[in-house]
C-alpha cells in the first residue's frame, strides 16, 4: 500500500472509529443487530404480576422492581429487576406496557454481551412500528446516540407483542462515546410533566439562585453529585452567554436541534423540553444526547414550546428558527441563546441541510423504514396487543393512519412536505463549496508544523478547527487566501493555515461562511473530521510479550504468538510498519493496516499457527539468541528486543506492562502482564492504578471468595462473591470499575479463614 492510500485508510478508519472498534462490543453482539429480532422471555412467579407492576410504578416510579427471571436470546438472567416505564406510553388498562429490565439487579456481574439494562418501548404512537429505530439510525451519523432494533417479548410464555429495543444511556454509553463515566450526568425528565406552559427541563434560569430549586425538573444520573454543575451551566447559558463554549459542547447541541427539526421530533427539547441527556465530559463541557424517539416523524404534535396546536399540515412547515421570535411562555434558551449568534445560526442550518441531504432528499429514511418493516412483518401481524391495525401498519409508511380523532402522519407524505418547505429555506442555497482539502508535509512527524489548505468558493470567512487529542475541544484559527499561508497565490480561492502536531493524532475540519450561510468539510463535522496520525516514536507501540516453544499445543491462547501493545491514549493505525526477526532484513513481514485501540493489544500468530480469522506471521522465532524489530519502511525503528532463551510454555514479557523490562512470566494472552511480587502472597490485584478493569487473584483453589470494595469514606460500593471450583494454583476474576469516580478505594477479599485488604487507585 502506498503512502497516499495509507493516509486515506487512516482518515476513514479514525473518522468511523466510533462505529467500528468503539462499537465492536455491540456490533458483534446480537442484542442490537438490526437484521435480527431479539427474543426476550420474562418469567414471573406471581400470577397478579400486572397489578404488582402497576402498584410499583404508581407508588415508586423508577425505583420499584419486581424480581423475575429473564431469558435473552436463550441466555438466562435469574432474579432480574422488572418495572414499567414511560409517561404517556404507560396505562394501567393496557396489556402491552413498556418495560425496563435490570439484568444485573441481583447478580451484579451479569450482563448480555456488555449490556446490563433492557429498555423496551411498546410502540404506542406509531402505526408503522419503525419511527424510533429509523430515527436512532439517522442520529448515529451525527452525534452519540443509542442503538435500537426490535424485540419479541413474552411473559410466562404469552406473546405480549413486538417492542423496540433501545440501548440504555448509562455509564457504559458514556464510556463508549466520551471515554469517561461518573461525571455529572442528567436527564431532562421533570418529576411531574407540566403542560401547557410548564418550565419542565427547559434549562431556563427561572427558579432562583439556589440549585435545589431546579431539582424537580431534572433527573440526576450520576452518583452523589452534579447539581452545582448543572446550575452553573444554566446560569452561564442564560446570564453569562459569552462563556457558553466553556460549559457546553455547542456543536453537539446544534446537531441535536437540527436532527429534531429535520425529522420533526417534537417530543424533545423543542416541545415540552424533555427527553434528552446532558453529560459533562472530562473537559467540563456538557454534551447533549437525544432520547425517546418513539414519537418522531410528526407523531407528537402537542407542544407549548412553539404552538399549542399543530396540524399535520402545519408541522411539515415548522420553521427551524421560530424560537428566535416566538413569544413562548416557556423559553428555550438552549436554542435561542445559540441561534441569536450569527455564526452558530449558520452552523445549525448547515447541519440541518446535511441531515436533509443525507436522509430526506435521497429517501434514505424511507428505504430504512421499508427494510425494517420487511424484517418485522410477521411479528407485527401476530401482535394482538398492538395499538393500530395491521392495515395501518402497512399504510403508515406512505399515508396518514389511525383513527380520525388522532391521525398519525405517513412518513413519506410528511417528509415530502418537509423537504418541499426546507428546500427554499435560508441556508439551503448559495453556501460555500469546499474541495481539495489536503495537508503538507504528507508524512507528519510528532511535534512538527503542518499546513492545511483547501479550495473554497463563495466564502467571506474561513476557519480551521483542530485538536491534538481525541475527545478534546477543537481550537479554531483563521485560514487565509493571501499567498503567505501555503495557499499558492493570493485571491485564487485556495485558503491555508498552519497548525502544530503536538500529540499522537491531529484531527481537523474546515468551516466557511458568507453573509447568509455556511459549510463544513467534512459535512458531518465536528462529529466527523479529517485525521492525521504522525509517525510513531519509540514506545508508542511495543512488542509486549512473546510465547513460543509450545510443545505442539496449537489452540489460540496456548499457541505460539507475539503480543503488541498500544501504550498511548489514542487509537493507533499500523500503516507502513514491518515486523522482523532478521537484523539484515527489517522488512521481513508487513504488519496489517489495522487499528490497535488505546491501551489495547494485538496478537500475531507465529508460523501461521492460528485459524484463518486471526493474524498470522509466516516465520517462527528461534528458541535462543533471537531478535524482534518493528520498523517503518524507511528504516525508522519503533521497537526492538533481544532475548537469550525463550521458556517452554511460559512467556517472555514486559513488566510493568508496556514499559518495563522483559522477564519470564505466566502467559497473559491479550491482557495485562502480571508478575506476583511473592509466591507467598495470598491476594494480588492488577493493574493498580487502574482506569477500568481491576483483576484480582487469590492464592487458593476450590474456594468461594467474598469481594468487597470500600470508598475513602469506608462506604461499601461493591459486595459480591465468586465461586472458584477449578483445581488451579490461584483463582482469577475481574471487577469493572469504569463507572466509579476517581480516587482511593480498598478491596477486601475473604475466603475460609483468610482475609486480605489492598489499597486501590482509580484514575
Amino acid at each position: 500500500m502506498n503512502l497516499k492510500s495509507c493516509l486515506r485508510l487512516l482518515l476513514i478508519s479514525l473518522i468511523l472509529l466510533l462505529f467500528s472498534w468503539n462499537h465492536s462490543l455491540y456490533s458483534q453482539s446480537s442484542l442490537f443487530d438490526i437484521n435480527e429480532m431479539q427474543e426476550i422471555k420474562i418469567s414471573i412467579k406471581e400470577s397478579n404480576w400486572r397489578e404488582i407492576l402497576d402498584s410499583l410504578f404508581v407508588n415508586f416510579g423508577e425505583e420499584g422492581r419486581l424480581v423475575c427471571d429473564v431469558t435473552v436470546n436463550g441466555k438466562s438472567f435469574p432474579k432480574s429487576g422488572l418495572r414499567y416505564k414511560g409517561y404517556s406510553s404507560y396505562d394501567v388498562s393496557r396489556m402491552k406496557n413498556p418495560f425496563s429490565i435490570d439484568l444485573n439487579y441481583t447478580f451484579k456481574k451479569l450482563n448480555y454481551q456488555g449490556n446490563t439494562k433492557l429498555r423496551l418501548a411498546n410502540v404506542i404512537y406509531d402505526p408503522s412500528f419503525v419511527r424510533e429505530v429509523v430515527s436512532y439510525k439517522i442520529a448515529q451519523k451525527y452525534m452519540p446516540a443509542s442503538q435500537a432494533n426490535f424485540a419479541k417479548v413474552y411473559v410466562n410464555d404469552y406473546y405480549i407483542g413486538l417492542y423496540t429495543n433501545v440501548e440504555s444511556v448509562d455509564d457504559n454509553f458514556t464510556q463508549k462515546f466520551f471515554k469517561s463515566s461518573g461525571n455529572s450526568f442528567f436527564k431532562g425528565s421533570p418529576a411531574v410533566l407540566q403542560y401547557p406552559f410548564g418550565q419542565n427541563a427547559n434549562l431556563a434560569y427561572t427558579h432562583g439562585t439556589d440549585f435545589s430549586a431546579y431539582i424537580p425538573y431534572y433527573k440526576l444520573e450520576s452518583n452523589y453529585y452534579g447539581w452545582k454543575d448543572l446550575f452553573n451551566f444554566i446560569y452561564v447559558l442564560n446570564i453569562d452567554t459569552t462563556h457558553i463554549s466553556e460549559v457546553l459542547n455547542i456543536d453537539r447541541a446544534l446537531w441535536m436541534h437540527a436532527f429534531n427539526y429535520a425529522i420533526l421530533n417534537l417530543d424533545s427539547y423543542i416541545g415540552y423540553s424533555q427527553n434528552y441527556y446532558l453529560y459533562k465530559d472530562d473537559y467540563n463541557r456538557f454534551n447533549t444526547i437525544p432520547w425517546d424517539l418513539n414519537m418522531s416523524f410528526g407523531s407528537f404534535r402537542n407542544t407549548d414550546g412553539i404552538s399549542l396546536s399543530l396540524t399535520i399540515d402545519k408541522i411539515g412547515k415548522l420553521d427551524p428558527l421560530q424560537h428566535l421570535y416566538y413569544n413562548s411562555y416557556t423559553p428555550r434558551p438552549l436554542m435561542k441563546k445559540l441561534f441569536v449568534i450569527p455564526r452558530y445560526q449558520k452552523m445549525y442550518l448547515a447541519h440541518l441541510r446535511t441531515i436533509v441531504k443525507e436522509n430526506l432528499e435521497n429517501n434514505e429514511y424511507f428505504n430504512l423504514a421499508t427494510q425494517y418493516q420487511n424484517i418485522i412483518d410477521s411479528a407485527v401481524y401476530l401482535d394482538t396487543n398492538k395499538f393500530y391495525t395491521y392495515s395501518d401498519y402497512k399504510n403508515n409508511l406512505t399515508v396518514d393512519a389511525g383513527p380520525t380523532s388522532g391521525k398519525i402522519p405517513g412518513l413519506k407524505s410528511l417528509m415530502d412536505a418537509r423537504l418541499s418547505y426546507l428546500s427554499s429555506y435560508v441556508g439551503f442555497s448559495n453556501y460555500p463549496i469546499i474541495t481539495d482539502v489536503k495537508h503538507q508535509p504528507t508524512v507528519v512527524e510528532q511535534n512538527s508544523e503542518v499546513w492545511v489548505s483547501a479550495q473554497i468558493s463563495n466564502s467571506s470567512a474561513t476557519l480551521l478547527s483542530y485538536r491534538n487529542h481525541s475527545k478534546a475541544p477543537f481550537t479554531s484559527i483563521e485560514m487565509y487566501d493571501d499567498g503567505n499561508h501555503h495557499d499558492e497565490s493570493a485571491g485564487d480561492g485556495i485558503y491555508g493555515a498552519k497548525i502544530v502536531s503536538e500529540g499522537k493524532v491531529l484531527q481537523y475540519y474546515i468551516w466557511a461562511e458568507n453573509d447568509s450561510t455556511g459549510s463544513f468539510s467534512p459535512e458531518r463535522a465536528e462529529y466527523e473530521f479529517y485525521s492525521i496520525q504522525p509517525q510513531l516514536i519509540k514506545g508508542d507501540v511495543v512488542i509486549n510479550e512473546i510465547k513460543s516453544n509450545n510443545n505442539g499445543i496449537t489452540t489460540l491462547e496456548q499457541g505460539s504468538w507475539i503480543e503488541l501493545f498500544n501504550n498511548t491514549n489514542e487509537n493507533i493505525l499500523l500503516c507502513n510498519l514491518f515486523l522482523s526477526n532478521d537484523s539484515s532484513n527489517r522488512l521481513q513481514w508487513k504488519l496489517p493496516d489495522t487499528i490497535i485501540p488505546s491501551r489495547k493489544y494485538m496478537i500475531l500468530g507465529l508460523n501461521n499457527s492460528f485459524a484463518n480469522d486471526s493474524v498470522n506471521i509466516n516465520f517462527s522465532l528461534p528458541s535462543a539468541n533471537g531478535n524482534l524489530y518493528i520498523t517503518y519502511q524507511n528504516g525508522h525503528e519503533i521497537d526492538a528486543i533481544s532475548y537469550a532463551q525463550l521458556p517452554v510454555n511460559l512467556s517472555f514479557g514486559r513488566y510493568p506492562n508496556g514499559t518495563g523490562s522483559f522477564t519470564v512470566m505466566k502467559p497473559s494472552f491479550s491482557s495485562y502482564n502480571f508478575l506476583p511480587t511473592s509466591e507467598n502472597e495470598l491476594l494480588w490485584v492488577y493493574p493498580n492504578p487502574t482506569s477500568s478493569e481491576l483483576n484480582f487473584e487469590v492464592n487458593a483453589q476450590n474456594v468461594t471468595v467474598k469481594i468487597e470494595l470500600f470508598n475513602s469514606l469506608s462506604q461499601s460500593v461493591i459486595s459480591t462473591q465468586f465461586d472458584f471450583n477449578s483445581a488451579t494454583t490461584s483463582s482469577y476474576n475481574t471487577i469493572d470499575l469504569s463507572s466509579f469516580a476517581k480516587g482511593v478505594y480498598f478491596l477486601k477479599a475473604s475466603w475460609g479463614n483468610n482475609s486480605e485488604i489492598k489499597k486501590i487507585i482509580k484514575q
